[in-house]
């Protein structure tokens, strides 16, 4: 379901929500998620509209689980802060070290 809310959201150019503007439904027919509502002022699209945008679709969702790595992945903003703070005293460079290492795993 995520695949063709990135999909709709690309077509509409705007972020779209998903209770009100526009509703999903799958009727575990085998036939897949479909447009049941479409509340926006532009036309609903067909499928072949929407799979346009597959690979931009695509690169969205690698973007966003990288994201989703890296914040799992940081240290928390209370350990950032005192690597920070304890840099500055000593004339070291942890902090950058660890964010980098973190960046270096989970690449864009």
């Amino acid at each position: 379901m995520k695949n063709i809310k990135n999909k709709i959201k690309l077509y509409a150019n705007r972020e779209i929500d998903f209770l009100k503007d526009v509703r999903l439904q799958d009727n575990s027919d085998g036939k897949g998620v479909f447009i049941a509502e479409w509340n926006l002022d532009i036309p609903k699209p067909t499928m072949a509209q929407l799979n346009v945008f597959e690979s931009q679709t695509n690169e969205v969702e690698r973007i966003n689980n990288i994201r989703s790595q890296r914040a799992k992945n940081y240290p928390s903003l209370a350990d950032q802060l005192d690597m920070q703070y304890w840099d500055k005293i000593n004339g070291t460079n942890k902090w950058q070290q660890a964010i980098n290492a973190v960046k270096q795993k989970y690449s864009k």
